[in-house]
């Protein structure tokens, strides 16, 4: 595991070096004293611990957890549930799955502080039945917290859904912990309003049991602030975005890892510093914060990494795993594989999302076997604005805010398709990680590597 030692704000916290093999390896290094401390504490006083440390969700999007958590709290008639989501389906992330695998109880201690906090009825760790090390890992963390009575009196389900990319998607998630498929219920009807269990589409009133959702870094997170204080949390990051976050770095650099640095860390310094710089003799094109958001580009490299300046930039932090493109790269062959990829993905409910991510691609194809042209991209443009009409997820808008992105910054590359196609254009694969090899530092994706 790539975690850094140099983070200008403190020591890494939620990546050990190595994997703790048992409950007493993390009750060494503090396991427990976040749970305990919270049990001591009113729910509101844990509550506004969280807000005060002004911890931002880390699963994307990037909303303060603090202000959800008191928001959920508030209702304090309502049946609620706390829902951990660790499904990690976006292109370039493995943070989660790492995070699993190296230290599951401060993941597990983190969703109990949480339920006690919400005074919840139930929660919930979701994950995709394909994570085998990760389930393996969490299921034994689990099963040593609750033999010692550890883990506090609200019980912590494990339900494993399919290898949907919208199975992250909140409310898809939790149609698949009620035993459905993982197909976004409408936009108007999140989880915080109506959660689990409440009947949907039709719900008795006063019955819509909201249910807190967060990720699973920000779940462990949740156990450090606890422990350790929302001013010491503060003291790291920027004011924006405090605290730390586990980058993934992938692509076209020396070493893909993980890496734990403190949030306002440059993308210069990520690339350069944590990932050793770009292959020889390669300049670098673009970086993909995955596929929610528009890219950015060498000019912005400087670009502190939290959720307030890459916004300014015009892109995005997400989940802040960052695939990395040097200059033997065709861009037209990169829209390509991230606009089929979210067509694939699309559930088909919202059919101009279906149709508009669909033309997007087939357009692309075009360009690049050589039968298509400026009418071609023209189209492209128009297909990923129509995508987003009565979305009931963000899939269509990442498809609108990426695929345009890519679009105009490289319109000469694009022209130069017009009527010819590609020309031993370097073709990629799709960056969705399966596996990391700590010792080769690359990753393994479900359709192969990059190639050369």
């Amino acid at each position: 595991m790539e975690t850094s030692q140099a983070s200008r704000n403190g020591k890494p916290y939620l990546l050990p070096d190595k994997a703790l093999k048992n409950l007493d390896e993390y009750i060494a290094i503090g396991g427990f004293q976040a749970l305990k401390k919270a049990y001591s504490m009113p729910r509101e006083g844990v509550i506004a611990e969280v807000k005060k440390s002004g911890l931002r969700g880390r699963g994307g999007a990037g909303f303060p957890v603090g202000i959800k958590w008191s928001s959920i709290a508030s209702d304090s008639c309502a049946t609620k549930y706390v829902a951990c989501n660790a499904t990690e389906g976006e292109p370039g992330t493995f943070k989660d799955r790492m995070l699993m695998r190296r230290n599951p109880y401060q993941v597990l201690e983190g969703v109990a502080i949480a339920a006690y906090a919400m005074n919840a009825k139930k929660a919930f760790i979701a994950m995709k039945h394909t994570f085998d090390e990760a389930i393996e890992r969490t299921a034994q963390a689990h099963k040593e917290m609750t033999a010692r009575n550890a883990l506090g009196e609200i019980p912590i389900e494990f339900v494993y859904g399919p290898e949907d990319y919208l199975l992250g998607e909140e409310k898809a998630m939790l149609e698949v912990i009620e035993g459905r498929e993982a197909m976004p219920r409408e936009m108007d009807f999140p989880p915080y309003i109506l959660g689990l269990f409440a009947g949907y589409p039709s719900c008795i009133p006063g019955h819509t049991n909201p249910t807190l959702v967060n990720n699973c870094e920000s779940m462990s997170s949740v156990t450090h602030i606890i422990r350790n204080g929302a001013d010491w949390f503060r003291s790291m990051g920027t004011a924006d975005t405090p605290g730390h976050t586990i980058f993934t770095l992938s692509g076209d650099v020396q070493c893909e890892g993980l890496y734990e640095l403190a949030m306002g860390t440059t993308m210069r310094e990520l690339i350069e510093k944590s990932g050793g710089g770009l292959k020889p003799g390669r300049k670098l094109k673009a970086i993909f914060s995955g596929v929610a958001s528009a890219g950015l580009y060498p000019e912005a490299i400087d670009t502190p990494l939290d959720f307030g300046s890459m916004r300014n930039a015009g892109s995005g932090l997400g989940s802040a795993g960052f695939m990395v493109y040097d200059d033997s790269n065709c861009m037209v062959q990169v829209a390509y594989v991230f606009s089929k990829f979210l067509w694939i993905e699309s559930c088909g409910q919202c059919r101009s999302c279906k149709e508009g991510t669909q033309e997007a691609t087939e357009r692309l194809e075009k360009l690049i076997n050589g039968t298509g042209n400026e009418i071609d991209v023209e189209a492209i443009l128009q297909a990923s604005t129509n995508a987003p009409r009565g979305n009931r997820c963000f899939l269509p808008t990442e498809h609108s805010l990426i695929i345009p992105s890519i679009v105009h910054t490289f319109q000469r590359e694009f022209e130069a398709h017009y009527n010819r196609g590609c020309q031993n254009c370097r073709v990629p694969v799709l960056p969705k990680m399966h596996d990391y090899d700590e010792q080769k530092r690359e990753f393994h994706y479900t359709h192969g590597r990059l190639t050369p």
